[in-house]
């Protein structure tokens, strides 16, 4: 029988079989494993049977959370980590050597870049493209060209990669397609539809949801023949090659880097997966709620939401998405004060966070891309004015009266 994706959350646990008759797997806190023979615990050193030998490389409960967000995904495996930068930096790490090429979004989150800029330093090359146009893309393409990578809704602006696009361009030449899906989580959409060989989520987010764990996590969704990757060590081409890359991740990223996921944080987020459906439908419909609200605002310049017609990629989202996301962002007209009217804000909390329960607000500018500079605001399209909302579950009647006592005081 087919089961619905939040049935099948629910139940992961209790049906792949929990002591005692327990509805969620149990915290192993334990650092170490033994096992009863030498000849055992080389084997599983060696990747020659399943088992744990360090809790740095995982444990059975960080284990028991990446088999759901497998299944979330439909891919075949994944690896969390104790961040979703820490997913990011430890693949980038893992399968990248000096003289290799990366293209990217230009509208990637600004701790993103940032890494890009430290691979730079130490001997790969990077291309950042306007990646809504997959011929951008293809233009920046070259023979050294190992990962493209790209975001599925931009932060803060809310571009929309031409996903579809760029994952034929990257399966016709080889080359790995990294999505990160942590904006639209795998609710909303499954970047192994548009050819993804991985995909990043940070689990931090919505999948968590409640503000309380970090995390983050890399899923191999199948598609990618890892044989044609030239990076691969041979001590991890065991068995099946589709299995080659993850195992390098864990091993040569998550091993030997350590953003180790704890034990106790990956049980919370393995809980607040649960109810990852009901909270992003009724986020989306919030957030498409203001969007639509706020772009009729006197006061208000410009609104940034796929929700809305006005969106250059609004039929993108609408061919790709099951709704628009719980992210916006707007502008507000030259002679409003931004600080004054965050200032205002009775509900929604002024926060850099993003995917939590409560609906979050920050002065972009100013914040989370002040150390980038003026210039390069400005190629990003990020107007000093621009306020991101991450959009929550609150009552939308008390969201919106909110927004509009503080409109109305500026």
């Amino acid at each position: 029988m087919s089961r619905g994706l939040t049935t099948q959350i629910l139940h992961a646990d209790r049906l792949g079989g929990v002591e005692h008759g327990a509805t969620h797997k149990p915290l192993h806190t334990s650092a170490a494993f033994g096992y009863e023979t030498a000849a055992e615990l080389a084997a599983v050193f060696q990747g020659e049977r399943s088992g744990h030998v360090y809790a740095r490389q995982g444990n059975p409960t960080s284990q028991a959370l990446e088999q759901k967000i497998t299944l979330l995904e439909g891919g075949i495996g994944s690896v969390c980590f104790a961040t979703g930068m820490g997913a990011i930096a430890s693949l980038m790490f893992a399968l990248l050597k000096r003289g290799d090429h990366i293209v990217a979004s230009q509208f990637l989150f600004g701790n993103t870049s940032s890494l890009l800029n430290t691979l730079e330093t130490l001997g790969c090359e990077v291309t950042l493209v306007d990646a809504t146009d997959a011929r951008n893309v293809a233009a920046a393409i070259r023979s050294e060209t190992r990962i493209v990578f790209a975001e599925t809704i931009a932060n803060p602006r809310t571009q929309i990669a031409d996903l579809e696009n760029i994952g034929q361009l990257c399966a016709e030449g080889g080359i790995l397609y990294v999505v990160d899906n942590t904006m639209t989580t795998p609710y909303l959409f499954r970047p192994s539809a548009v050819k993804a060989g991985l995909v990043v989520n940070s689990l931090t987010k919505s999948i968590s949801g409640h503000g309380n764990a970090l995390g983050g996590a890399v899923t191999d969704t199948g598609l990618y023949d890892w044989a044609q990757f030239p990076n691969l060590l041979p001590a991890y081409r065991k068995g099946p090659a589709s299995g080659w890359g993850l195992l390098q991740i864990r091993k040569k990223g998550l091993r030997d880097i350590g953003a180790t996921l704890s034990a106790e944080v990956a049980h919370r987020i393995a809980t607040g997966a649960e109810t990852l459906a009901l909270r992003m439908d009724r986020a989306c419909d919030n957030a498409l709620r203001l969007s639509t609200w706020l772009a009729t605002q006197p006061a208000v310049d410009r609104v940034h939401y796929p929700g809305l017609a006005s969106h250059a990629q609004h039929e993108s989202a609408r061919r790709w998405f099951k709704a628009f996301g719980a992210l916006m962002s707007f502008e507000l007209k030259p002679g409003h004060d931004t600080f004054a009217f965050l200032d205002a804000l009775q509900l929604v909390i002024k926060s850099s966070h993003l995917g939590d329960n409560r609906t979050l607000a920050i002065p972009v500018a100013q914040t989370i891309f002040w150390e980038m500079g003026l210039e390069k605001r400005q190629r990003m399209g990020i107007a000093e004015s621009l306020v991101r909302i991450s959009v929550g579950i609150e009552d939308f009647a008390d969201l919106q009266a909110d927004f509009a006592q503080a409109l109305a005081k500026v």
